[in-house]
Order: structure tokens, then C-alpha cells, then sequence
């Protein structure tokens, strides 16, 4: 076996062990995941995160590295987007909070396949057709402009083309049964409401999934860089979840700082074979500075308070 094939089985193998350790051990039972905790596996997976790319400059040298942690910040970014949408999900579905990390688990873990899958196409189609990369750039600021100026609507999940597909050849429980995804009663193999919440989960990253691939493509074309930066923004996921979930509604700018970076992304794309070409020390810097701005300014202005008619008539 090759270098780069030990890599690749060697990586995997450390985040397969890290899950079941998480899963195993730590969450091996269903409770409720606090704030200092969901902190304490942010910091571990951001540090997993940091000492990986310290690894990356040593041995691949420093712009692999700086490729990786601008991909890493892109992802981690993006997936900000994600965190909304789970908290929606759980709220129309009334999911216990006790039960929800193990929906982000096993929605995480399969959204690490889903992505692995793609950008391996993502890679193939580039080598094959260096022309994508435009096609990809054009999506890019589209979907960028589509996130700016298109406000926030309800969500339907019931309305979802998968989960009323699955409906029909699955009968659903009408109630939790603790955290099961599965029952059998009266013989009959039967899904709990929580796996149709974990579908939901799945479906929701693979849209996203369609969004942050091709923006990392932008920084670098290097298939290991785009995964392994993939995987660590992915993985600390769930604990952004149980960090923010309670602050969200204060970064109402946040969505329209992503849909910006995800335009410049885009942008840095279609200029990547001209002289204007866009360094990736400067692409990193512009993205913070989107953020950093996006953030501020949902601080210093806040949010309005919804006021309800009763409200008003006292």
C-alpha cells in the first residue's frame, strides 16, 4: 500500500475511534447536553482541528496548511446554517432534548459518507472537466444572492418528497419511544418520529453538502485537504448545536455574512486561472473579516422583538 493510502486508512480510523468514544463512552446514555458541555467538545474538536493542520505544515509545508485552515473555516462557517435548520427540526418535531444528540450522532456519521461520496466526484469531475470549476463559481454567487435576499420562511417537513416516500412503506409511531429509532409491535417493524427526524437531518446536509463542497474546490483541488477539513467542521457540529442553540436569534446578520462568503467564494473561483487570481492568505482574511462583521453588527443592532397583538393592547 502507498503513503497516501495509509493516510487516508489512518485518518479514518482515528475519527472512527474518536465517534465511538463519543458515543460509547461519554453519551453512552441519553441525557440533556448542557452548555459547558457542548463547550467542552467544541474546544476539543477546534484543538483536534488546530493540531491537525500544525501536522499538515510540518509535513506537507505551510500552503497545505493554509489551504486547509481556510478550507476549515469556510465549512465551519457554513455550517452555522446547519444549526438552524436542527433547531427548527427539533422544535416542529418537539424532539425531547435528551434525545437529540444521538439524532446529530448517526446524522453526522452518515453526513460524512454523503460528503466523502461527493467530493471524490467533486475531484473527478475537476480532473476531467477543468471547466466545472466555473460552473461551480457561477452556483456558488447565485446561491450567495439567493441567501442574502431571500427571507426566512417556515419549514414544512411533512411536506419533505423523502419522508412522505418513506411514510409509505413504513408505518411511523405517533409518539417517542425513548430514544428508538425503530419498534416492532404487534409483529410490524415500525420507525419512531426520531428517525423521521434524523431522515430530515440527513436531507438537510446534503443540501448544504451541495453549497460548502464546491466552495472548498475554490481553495484547493487537493482530495485529502478537502476532506479532512470537511470531516473536522462537520464533526464539531453537534456541539456548535448545543453551544448556540440557545443564542441563535441574537446573530440574525450571520445569514447574510454566509451568503457573502459564500458569493466571494464564488467569485475566487471563476478568477482562479486569471491574473486576477485570488491569494488564499486573502481569501482567509476577507472571510473573517465577513464574519467578524456579520456577527458585530447583529450585536450592536439587535434583532426586534416580535410583538404579539396582546402585547400591543397592553
Amino acid at each position: 500500500m502507498t503513503e497516501t493510502q495509509w493516510l487516508w486508512i489512518g485518518f479514518n480510523g482515528f475519527i472512527l475511534a474518536m465517534l465511538a468514544l463519543d458515543l460509547g463512552v461519554f453519551h453512552r446514555k441519553s441525557h440533556v447536553v448542557g452548555f459547558k458541555e457542548a463547550m467542552t467538545w467544541s474546544v476539543v474538536w477546534i484543538s483536534l482541528a488546530i493540531i491537525f493542520n500544525f501536522g499538515v505544515w510540518h509535513f506537507a509545508g505551510p500552503t497545505k496548511a493554509l489551504e486547509f485552515f481556510t478550507g476549515y473555516v469556510i465549512e465551519k462557517s457554513l455550517s452555522v446554517d446547519n444549526v438552524f435548520v436542527f433547531a427548527l427540526l427539533f422544535t416542529y418535531f418537539s424532539v425531547p432534548a435528551m434525545y437529540q444528540h444521538k439524532v446529530l450522532f448517526w446524522g453526522i456519521l452518515g453526513a460524512l459518507v454523503m460528503r466523502a461520496i461527493m467530493i471524490l466526484l467533486g475531484a473527478a469531475l475537476i480532473a476531467k472537466f477543468a471547466w466545472i470549476i466555473y460552473v461551480f463559481g457561477g452556483f456558488l454567487i447565485l446561491t450567495g444572492i439567493k441567501m442574502i435576499v431571500k427571507k426566512e420562511e417556515a419549514i414544512h417537513p411533512e411536506r419533505n418528497p423523502l419522508v412522505r416516500l418513506f411514510k409509505k412503506f413504513m408505518p411511523v409511531t405517533k409518539d417517542y419511544r425513548g430514544d428508538k429509532f425503530f419498534v416492532r409491535e404487534n409483529g410490524v417493524l415500525m420507525a419512531t418520529p426520531l428517525f423521521v427526524v434524523l431522515i430530515l437531518v440527513e436531507f438537510t446536509d446534503l443540501i448544504f453538502a451541495v453549497d460548502s463542497i464546491p466552495a472548498i474546490f475554490a481553495v484547493t483541488t487537493d482530495t485529502f485537504i478537502v476532506y479532512t477539513s470537511n470531516v473536522f467542521a462537520i464533526l464539531g457540529l453537534r456541539s456548535l448545536y448545543f453551544a448556540l442553540a440557545g443564542v441563535m436569534d441574537k446573530f440574525h446578520h450571520l445569514k447574510t455574512g454566509l451568503g457573502v462568503v459564500l458569493s466571494f467564494v464564488g467569485v475566487k473561483m471563476l478568477l482562479a486561472h486569471s491574473p486576477y487570481k485570488i491569494d488564499t492568505l486573502v481569501s482567509l482574511a476577507v472571510i473573517v473579516l465577513i464574519l467578524a462583521v456579520s456577527v458585530a453588527t447583529s450585536l450592536i443592532w439587535p434583532k426586534a422583538a416580535k410583538v404579539t397583538p396582546l402585547a400591543k393592547e397592553l
